[in-house]
Parts: C-alpha cells; sequence; structure tokens
C-alpha cells in the first residue's frame, strides 16, 4: 500500500499522523510519504522520525477580507498544482489528511485524481479545513464520539479514535522518569503542552510548596522551553526545596512512557494529550487553552469531565488556592483516582491505528 499523508502546523496533527504512518509500515509494510509546509513543525518532526517529507506552498485562508486574500488564493492554486504533481509522482493508493492549511491542495488534488481520500479529526469540535473537505472526502475518521453532527455528511464519518492512542498502550515507561525520582512514591504530572502555558504555569509554581507540603508525593514539571529559567528563577527566589520530589524540565521527547508513571495529570486539553491519557487511563485535571479556533480544547476536556474521568477547571477560574485544594484533595484520595482512572479508560480507543488501518484498507 502506498499512502500520501497531509499533515502541518501543529503536533496535535503531526503526532497522530506519525502514529498511523509507523503502524502502516509495521503492519502493511506500506510505503508512506508524507506532505507538509516550510512554516510548520514538520520540517523538523517527520524527517527526524525517518519519514519522506515534501514540501508545498500553502497559507490558511483568512475568514474576512483582507490583503493577504489575494496572496492566499494565489498560493491555494499553487499549492494544488504542486499537490497534483506529487500525486502523479508518487502514485499513492490512498490519501490522508490530518488537518491544518497543507491538507486542503493535498486532498483536493487526490479527489481530482480519483484517488479515495480520508480525513481524521482529532478534536471535538472540528476545524474548518476538515469541514470543507469533508464534502469531497471519501471517509471521514472522528477521535470523540459525537463530533459526526458537525459535518454536512455524517453519514461518511467513522469513529476510530486518535492513533497516538495506540503508541501510548505500547509505551513501556522505561527509563523515562527523570534521575533522582523516588520509585512507588505517587507522581504528579504538571505540563502546559510543547510551549507551556503562561497562565497555568504561574499557578502551579505558586501551589507546588503547599502540594508538596501537604501530600506524600513527586512532581514532574514541564514547563515548556520558553518559560523554564523564569519558573526555575521563581522557585528558587521563593526558597522552594524539595531535591528529591520536585524535577523541573522544560520538554520531554516521549510524554506516552512518561504517563505511564504518572498518578495525577494536570494539562491543557489537546486531542493528541487526552488521546494517550484515556488509553492509558490516567486521572486528569484539565484547564483548557481560551486561545484555539472554536474553543475546542473546552469541548475536548468535557468529554471527560462528563465521564467522570477528568476535572475541568477553566483558566479563568484558575486560582493557587483552588488548584493546590484540589490536587492535595485527590492525591490523598486513591479511590477518587481509581474512580477516575477506570472512567477514562471506557473512553479510550486503544485499537485507533488498527481501525483507521482497516478504512484505508477497506477504501483500497
Amino acid at each position: 500500500m502506498r499512502v500520501m499523508i497531509a499533515a502541518g502546523g501543529t503536533g496535535g496533527h503531526i503526532y497522530p499522523a506519525l502514529a498511523l504512518a509507523r503502524h502502516l509500515k509495521s503492519v502493511e509494510n506500506a510505503e508512506v510519504l508524507f506532505v507538509g509546509t516550510q512554516k510548520g513543525m514538520e520540517k523538523e518532526i517527520i524527517p527526524n522520525n525517518g519519514f519522506p517529507l515534501e514540501m508545498i506552498p500553502v497559507v490558511g485562508l483568512e475568514r474576512r477580507l483582507s490583503l493577504q486574500m489575494g496572496r492566499a488564493v494565489f498560493l491555494a492554486f499553487s499549492g494544488l498544482r504542486a499537490a497534483r504533481r506529487l500525486i502523479k509522482y508518487f502514485r499513492p493508493d490512498i490519501v490522508v489528511g490530518v488537518g491544518g492549511y497543507v491538507s486542503g491542495p493535498v486532498v483536493l488534488a487526490a479527489a481530482l485524481s480519483n484517488i479515495p481520500t480520508v480525513i481524521h479529526e482529532q478534536n471535538a469540535i472540528p476545524g474548518l479545513t476538515n469541514v470543507l473537505l469533508s464534502r469531497i472526502a471519501s471517509r471521514v475518521c472522528l477521535s470523540i464520539p459525537g463530533s459526526e453532527r458537525y459535518f454536512p455528511r455524517p453519514e461518511r464519518t467513522e469513529l476510530t479514535g486518535n492513533p497516538r492512542a495506540s503508541e501510548a498502550i505500547a509505551a513501556d515507561g522505561k527509563d523515562t522518569i527523570p534521575a533522582g525520582m523516588l520509585p512507588g512514591v505517587p507522581l504528579l504530572l504538571c505540563v502546559g503542552g510543547s510551549h507551556g502555558a503562561a497562565r497555568l504555569n504561574e499557578v502551579v509554581t505558586e501551589s507546588i510548596s503547599g502540594i508538596l507540603s501537604a501530600c506524600d508525593a513527586q512532581i514532574v514539571y514541564i514547563t515548556g522551553k520558553r518559560y523554564f529559567g523564569g519558573v526555575s528563577s521563581k522557585l528558587a527566589e521563593t526558597g522552594v526545596r524539595f531535591p528529591k520530589r520536585l524535577h523541573i524540565i522544560p520538554y520531554h521527547p516521549a510524554l506516552p512512557e512518561l504517563l505511564t508513571k504518572t498518578s495525577l495529570l494536570v494539562s491543557r486539553a489537546g486531542a493528541t494529550t487526552l488521546a494517550e491519557v484515556t488509553a492509558l487511563g490516567v486521572p486528569a485535571v484539565l484547564v483548557p487553552s481560551p486561545n484555539v479556533t472554536n474553543n475546542h480544547q473546552e469541548y475536548n476536556a468535557r468529554m471527560l469531565s462528563d465521564q467522570g474521568a477528568a476535572v475541568l477547571v477553566n483558566e479563568k477560574e484558575l486560582t493557587t488556592g483552588g488548584l493546590s485544594e484540589m490536587l492535595i484533595e485527590l492525591l490523598n484520595d486513591n479511590s477518587r483516582l481509581h474512580e477516575m482512572s477506570c472512567a477514562s479508560r471506557r473512553l479510550g480507543f486503544p485499537d485507533a491505528s488498527e481501525r483507521m488501518t482497516t478504512v484505508l484498507k477497506e477504501l483500497v
């Protein structure tokens, strides 16, 4: 099977695509070609993971008239021509778009060439590109139940889950805990995404001393690279001293492996993170980012909180005292954590890669 995958922009699009590609390569011996742009994270992440990547010119279309719209339209046609050339060169059996601007011209070019197409939606509320592409796509694979109602042709949708969940299940957690962590001690993992989150970091930083004083727990705090220096300085200034139970790191390259050791997670509500969390059954306190399209992270988080798998805290309601009290209560309540873990697992799709591969094979 020859598979072309359009994946670009953020890690939320790229990592699920890589998980699918690795599964296709290992199970179906598929040949996979990625298509992206020069401006997204894909230009480094995809080649570093051993897959070929071709670039095409494309930018997002704004939802209002502006001086940039003419350039965007021109690049859209240029991207379509480039995508058609790549399809003629690679001759894919099927084309997959995982969201982001690059999916538009690639999926359209495939449809014009009578090649079956699949788009994958990670979030509870779909992005504009995927909604538009769903009109021409052969199938729409969904990560979250209920998302089908946002698509004009719900009969073409199929609930498969997010392929990243399958890789989370395969994680073994070996050699991923920072040096010096205590075996057998409950782990609170605090992370604001690959880039960090300013308000979440501020509140977590102010809460650490109180949490560690009140709980027999240890904390791994992933600040994001841009915030690491500031957080470290702030903690040094306030005299926080828990050398064996507190580890501040800027970034962790293998979050699923770290999640296998986690007793409680504090994080944003990105779709990929939640796919990993539910696959592994990790109890969570979710603080959705307010700076995303359609407020989709709140809808992602609400799916978990409504089922008892997580606690949802909107950023505008986030306070040091409130977060500290909540985390201390949860960390000292093993029964509640167990219930949340079981509820989380019920929402997971550990076989997501296999489900999506089945869809591709049927279409091919």
